[in-house]
């Protein structure tokens, strides 16, 4: 067995050490979810928190690790009688980010279920983790089935699994530790409220402390076990502390005082529902009794709220996680009981925090007139001449729902049919390996016109292998969404492009609720640039579309290349996953020899390639070309313009989209 690296040996990272150490001292405080960089030591620091944790006792043989004190009368391994248990040491379970279904909740043996009526049952990843920890390691990427099943153990503290009537029901309450890089996609809100607590990471700029860092790897990676030995006295220390904490736990007194100061910094900060409130009362009590104290104090409190609540303020995917700790402050001073009239405005006008920022006045001049990069007659100006700064993104909005036509196969989404594990059934086939979802009726079907053959006498059917069908099953996918972004002089008004950031923000905000990766192409001067690679870093693209800047000729037809390349890259990569093109323009084109032609040219190798197209319709003013509409033509898709694409403005887009792209076919 490999000697796991010391916790005490660690360096730095101390609100992750923290974090994890009042997880180990109350349970119910609801696990740790670590945002950060990779390679600073998040992995590391919680596969060595296992090593501390005390040994749990357990029913001699039970797999599903019943407590000798309170048995569960539903054990599927029960009935078991109170009485004296063995000790062993707490479990850490890791989840594969490619885990199946059965392999998290377990898995019923069918063919003895329907034919003998016995409940075979082997337990899965949850049964493993019950009274210990479960270690999701990119827990971002998690797929959403799989989520959803996580969500209803942490909820319920018990797993069920049922099989076409046939079910099990076991307890699984575990400490959920997830570790996560920001850059490569945001977690679902409800399961982002599901850990009790959270802490960013980052690796120190300290020259000092990144040399010990490394003088702690090599010497660890040389002999770990005897590096292990250097440390085991620190570690002995930390472990008593732990039980000496959990022991203190019942003694700790949360006062009326600092409830109050809980509950006002939840509503100061307006975090939804009330499970911070209850979060931040057992995060105090934790740090009380961590500190060797029986009462609270409002530092516990502040600890607490800075732990708690950075990753339930978020009102959407694209603000940052954290607390302004002036206002936290400003709240605990106010609510400490001493003098609660001594500040009648206590937050003095607003500051800042969770608001929306004021609108860019900008200078008045280049935003209004002739276009400094094009004239009215069109002839291009020098390119990147007189580039604009980089216009605020409008307030983003509802948008219509985009699909693309037909049913895939790809990741599990929530944009476009596809067959799939869940959703509902559509019919049966004959299963593909191993059984996973049973249709019975036709299984039932598929077995009857045997059962003389068979020799069939009792009244249980003889069920065999090949009678088993598969459930055919059809839900929905997530797409990627490459965004095409003109950024030239012709859109560089700043009024124009602070509408079109807030059109793509609000694609963005769909995409992100649909679960689909994204990617971001702009084009300017005389060339196209991939800003984004495809990714699932929905906030990463809202990041790189706010600094965008404008100005220069409009490469339309190197735009459309640049993102056919994009997507025949990533089509080596996840051939499942189908794309949806989204180009935002207004369907100008200049530079070069026939940079009209030559962009439809470009548009025509979407359309031989059947993929999915939207043209948004940036145009404005009196006299209108209707270019974005011939692009869209070319591309085998449909144009619709800003005002369009609002959710409440225009019936039955989707039936457009995909009308234009049956018509392309």
């Amino acid at each position: 067995m490999t000697t796991p690296f010391p916790f005490t040996a660690v360096v730095g990272q101390d609100d992750l050490r923290l974090a994890l150490l009042l997880n180990a001292v109350s349970p119910a405080v609801g696990g740790v979810l670590v945002r950060g960089e990779k390679g600073t030591a998040k992995s590391t620091a919680v596969r060595a928190l296992s090593a501390l944790l005390p040994e749990v006792a357990v029913v001699p043989g039970c797999r599903f690790s019943c407590d000798p004190a309170a048995p569960d009368p539903g054990c599927p391994d029960g009935p078991h009688e109170a009485g004296n248990g063995v000790d062993r040491p707490a479990r850490m379970v890791e989840l594969p980010v490619g885990a199946s279904e059965d392999r998290l909740v377990g898995a019923l043996d069918i063919e003895r279920a329907l034919a003998e009526g016995v409940k075979a049952f082997e337990p899965g990843l949850l049964a493993e983790a019950h009274r210990g920890i479960l270690y999701v390691d990119e827990v971002n990427l998690l797929h959403d089935h799989l989520v959803d099943l996580l969500l209803d153990a942490a909820a319920m503290g018990a797993s069920y699994v049922e099989r076409e009537g046939v079910s099990v029901r076991h307890a699984a309450r575990f400490l959920l530790v997830g570790t996560m890089n920001p850059e490569e996609g945001e977690l679902r809100p409800q399961l982002l409220d599901r850990f009790g607590l959270t802490v960013e990471v980052a690796a120190s700029r300290e020259p000092d402390q990144r040399v010990e860092v490394v003088k702690r790897r090599l010497a660890y990676d040389a002999d770990p076990a005897a590096f292990a030995a250097r440390w085991a006295e620190e570690e002995a220390a930390v472990r008593q502390r732990i039980a000496a904490a959990r022991a203190l736990l019942p003694q700790v007194r949360l006062g009326d005082g600092a409830l109050r100061q809980i509950a006002a910094t939840c509503a100061a900060f307006e975090v939804d529902g009330m499970r911070a409130d209850i979060v931040m009362a057992r995060t105090a009590t934790a740090l009380a009794a961590w500190a060797g104290r029986t009462d609270v104090l409002a530092e516990d409190v502040r600890q607490a709220a800075l732990l708690a609540l950075p990753h339930r303020r978020r009102r959407n995917p694209f603000d940052a996680p954290g607390l302004d700790e002036d206002k936290l402050d400003q709240t605990l001073e106010e609510f400490s009981g001493e003098s609660p009239d001594d500040d009648p405005d206590p937050d003095g006008g607003g500051g800042g925090d969770g608001g929306q920022p004021a609108p860019d006045a900008g200078p008045q001049g280049g935003d209004t007139g002739a276009r400094p990069e094009e004239g009215e007659g069109g002839q291009p100006q020098p390119s990147g001449a007189q580039e604009q700064p980089a216009a605020r993104a409008s307030e983003p909005f509802r948008t219509k729902a985009l699909s693309v036509p037909g049913i895939g196969e790809g990741a599990a989404g929530r944009r476009s049919r596809a067959r799939t594990e869940h959703g509902r059934t559509t019919g049966a086939r004959r299963p593909q390996g191993a059984l996973t979802k049973l249709h019975l009726t036709a299984t039932v079907h598929a077995a009857a016109p045997h059962q003389r053959a068979r020799g069939r006498s009792g009244p249980g059917l003889v069920i065999r292998r090949d009678d088993l069908r598969q459930a055919a099953r059809e839900g929905r996918e997530g797409n990627l969404v490459l965004f095409v972004v003109d950024a030239s002089g012709s859109m560089a008004a700043r009024q124009r492009m602070s509408a079109v950031k807030g059109a793509v923000l609000s694609l963005l905000l769909d995409a992100y609720q649909r679960r689909d990766k994204v990617g971001l192409v702009t084009f300017r001067g005389s060339a196209a640039d991939v800003a984004l690679p495809p990714t699932s870093s929905v906030d990463a693209a809202a990041a790189r579309l706010e600094s965008l800047p404008t100005g220069g000729r409009t490469p339309l037809a190197a735009g459309l290349l640049k993102a056919h390349e994009v997507l025949r890259v990533e089509r080596l990569r996840d051939p499942a996953r189908r794309a949806l093109v989204v180009v935002v323009t207004d369907g100008r084109a200049t530079g070069g020899p026939e940079p009209v032609a030559l962009a439809g040219r470009a548009a025509r190798l979407f359309a031989a390639d059947g993929v999915a197209s939207v043209v948004v319709d940036c145009e404005s003013g009196p006299v209108r070309l209707g270019l974005a509409g011939q692009l869209a033509a070319d591309l085998g898709g449909t144009a619709v313009t800003l005002d369009e694409l609002r959710a409440d403005s225009i019936a039955g887009l989707v039936k457009d989209v995909q009308g234009a792209s049956r018509r392309a076919a």
